[in-house]
């Protein structure tokens, strides 16, 4: 028994946060934004397969304390899974109307798709891994995919597309790849309450019920 455990592939989830919130909106899927990555994750897996550990990659919102309030709540939902939150940033900016000349700020995510090539690199040669499962469709990703099959023959990266993010530029470089359907992502959510790491109670924001 112990023998056959050893031999299980050892799985490393990194998920692009931002990839797949935006994809589960733009799907219609508001209802599943209450998610439990861990659950989903381990419903994805094969059972010769272990998983062995969950990076979720995101940035602080800003200038919006109801969402950065909703945000907070949910990735404390997150740490108590066990998952690792690894940030990038948000970078403010501003657009200007070329016909009424109204200057409005934007905020643009920077540096997720390099923390995530980073960490999928860097872990492949740490041996953290033997599959690398990557839940985004961020093409950007495409080079680093092909460098750990280039440089890790013994390894391999496959891609879990959120809803309305498959990409076939990486889906050719994959080795493995499917799209989260509907019911994965409704099957794979948190209670309706959930205790943090600290003992909180963290309750799902209204507005995503």
């Amino acid at each position: 028994m112990q023998e056959k455990e050893q031999k299980k592939e050892r799985v490393v989830a990194y998920i692009d946060g931002f990839n797949l919130y935006f994809g589960m909106r733009e799907a219609g899927f508001d209802n599943c934004r209450w998610l439990n990555v861990s659950k989903l994750v381990s419903s994805l897996l094969k059972p010769h397969q272990s998983l062995v550990g969950i990076k979720y990659f995101t940035s602080r919102v800003s200038n919006n304390p109801d969402k950065q309030k909703r945000q907070s709540t949910y990735i404390d939902a997150l740490e108590s899974t066990g998952a690792k939150i690894i940030y990038g940033n948000y970078q403010d900016g501003s657009t200007e109307c070329k016909r009424c000349g109204h200057i409005w700020r934007t905020a643009k995510e920077k540096m997720t798709d390099v923390n995530i090539a980073t960490a999928i690199i860097v872990d492949a040669y740490k041996d953290e891994y033997d599959m690398a499962m990557l839940i985004s469709g961020d093409s950007d990703l495409t080079p680093p995919i092909r460098e750990v099959h280039n440089l890790f023959k013994n390894k391999r990266v496959f891609i879990a597309f959120p809803p309305k993010r498959h990409n076939s530029s990486m889906a050719l470089v994959a080795k493995g790849s499917e799209t989260i359907g509907r019911k994965k992502l409704v099957d794979a959510q948190f209670d309706e309450e959930v205790v943090s790491k600290t003992g909180y109670k963290l309750k799902i924001p209204t507005e995503w019920k």
